[in-house]
């Protein structure tokens, strides 16, 4: 697990070129797919894509190089492994490792759960089980956990480095009337200098606020799932040579994206949890140079973002669902430093204030809070809460802890309260 922009593609390429045999790479995204079978020609290495968008003999094409030896890594979507004709065939060629990107979309309890990775465990064995690499930017410790157990990993070895982005600048700044909002958000992106994403709820909030840039003679253009594929690929390819500043987009834009001089990613409303936040902020900076990550909020938006999280069948699922949308406001409304608020929810203890939030800027002495307290949990470790069962310590903020319990979710306990009700025990 490795922040965006820090190279996890480059950590699976070049363990594949010094292992014999070919690579399997399974991806979400066919144009994250195609960039980098792209930049793999023209490194003058052997790749190729089979995905729902090519002919049916372009993909048999891509297979049969593949069975032949004759290409070096292949891109496949995880729809194509559910068809046992191709897992027959990637098995024929006797795979030497099997990457998984994304691999937090595998997690029921990630932000980005697709269903058809769940099949993955299955494929891996069907192949002869290879090494298996998997790689994210955003999992939180307990999903860290379910991509080991779905995955049925042997002996998994767990490689975390760093969340923390310190060259983004941190955020909040928080309305009472939409109007308002909107109009700080379209002026905020307008005189920002250099690239930069503007994230909306829906559809017609991308559009309208990109109506809004170009009536400021802003270079905008909205993304969404509404829009036909082709006008979304140009965009996309737009944004990224510099003839669009500022893309407005749902969730559907930015999974892959290859643009490392993005200055900024603001957020018109919520995400739907810090995982996506976090997710989506990632975007920003990744040359190394400022950036800055800023959320124009309004409590009542998060009334959408919980209408979500209400939806499906599964009760457990919904209350964490809720639980994620509970931390983002916390996060929007937090009173001390932003990002080790932020840090914690993923079990990373940043140990004194971040001095680049709008909490740690406004404070006398540029560093908002005071560092975290009593912490009589170590991070990371299991704990059994008197109600709500098992749970994991993911991080303290003063005197409060932030735990993961199974069954309910996010919850913030003051330390205080914990101690005098015996409300937590180490696990087992």
């Amino acid at each position: 697990m490795l922040p965006t922009g820090w190279g996890k593609s480059a950590i699976y390429q070049l363990a594949a070129l010094l292992i014999p045999g070919p690579t399997v790479v399974v991806s979400p995204l066919i144009a994250l797919q195609r960039d980098q079978v792209r930049s793999l020609l023209a490194n003058d290495v052997t790749a190729a894509e089979a995905n729902s968008q090519m002919g049916a003999a372009d993909r048999r094409r891509a297979l049969d190089h593949l069975a032949s030896g004759d290409v070096e890594f292949v891109f496949l979507a995880p729809e194509q492994l559910a068809k046992e004709e191709v897992v027959a065939e990637i098995s024929a060629a006797r795979p030497s490792l099997f990457v998984v990107d994304e691999a937090h979309c595998i997690s029921a309890w990630g932000h980005d759960f697709r269903p058809d990775y769940l099949g993955l465990a299955s494929v891996v064995a069907a192949v002869g089980r290879p090494p298996v690499l998997a790689l994210t930017a955003t999992a939180a410790p307990p999903v860290r956990e379910e991509i080991v157990e779905r995955l049925e990993l042997r002996d998994a070895v767990l490689v975390v480095r760093g969340f923390d982005r310190p060259n983004i600048s941190l955020s909040v700044e928080r309305f009472v009337d939409a109007a308002d909002k909107r109009a700080a958000a379209v002026e905020r992106a307008a005189t920002t200098q250099g690239a930069g994403i503007v994230y909306v709820a829906t559809r017609r909030s991308a559009e309208e606020v990109a109506e809004a840039l170009q009536s400021r003679r802003v270079a905008a253009a909205p993304y969404h799932a509404g829009l036909p594929a082709a006008e979304r690929n140009a965009t996309q390819a737009a944004f990224t040579e510099g003839d669009v500043r500022v893309i407005v987009a749902t969730t559907a834009f930015g999974m892959g994206i290859d643009k490392p001089d993005v200055r900024f990613v603001h957020h018109h409303d919520a995400a739907e949890s810090l995982d996506a936040y976090y997710q989506e902020i990632g975007r920003a900076g990744r040359d190394g140079d400022p950036a800055e990550a800023v959320l124009f909020y309004r409590p009542e938006d998060l009334g959408v973002r919980r209408f979500f999280a209400s939806g499906g069948d599964d009760e457990t699922r919904r209350r964490v669902e809720r639980s994620r949308v509970e931390m983002m406001q916390a996060y929007a409304e937090a009173r001390a430093c932003r990002r080790r608020l932020l840090l914690g929810y993923f079990g990373e203890q940043l140990h004194g204030p971040c001095g680049n939030c709008d909490q740690c800027a406004a404070s006398e002495n540029g560093e908002a809070g005071s560092s975290p307290g009593r912490a009589p949990f170590a991070v990371n470790t299991r704990v059994t809460h008197t109600t709500w069962g098992d749970g994991q310590v993911l991080g303290y903020e003063g005197d409060v802890v932030t735990v993961f319990f199974d069954s309910v979710g996010y919850k913030t306990l003051d330390l205080d309260l914990v101690a005098a009700g015996d409300l937590l025990r180490p696990s087992g």
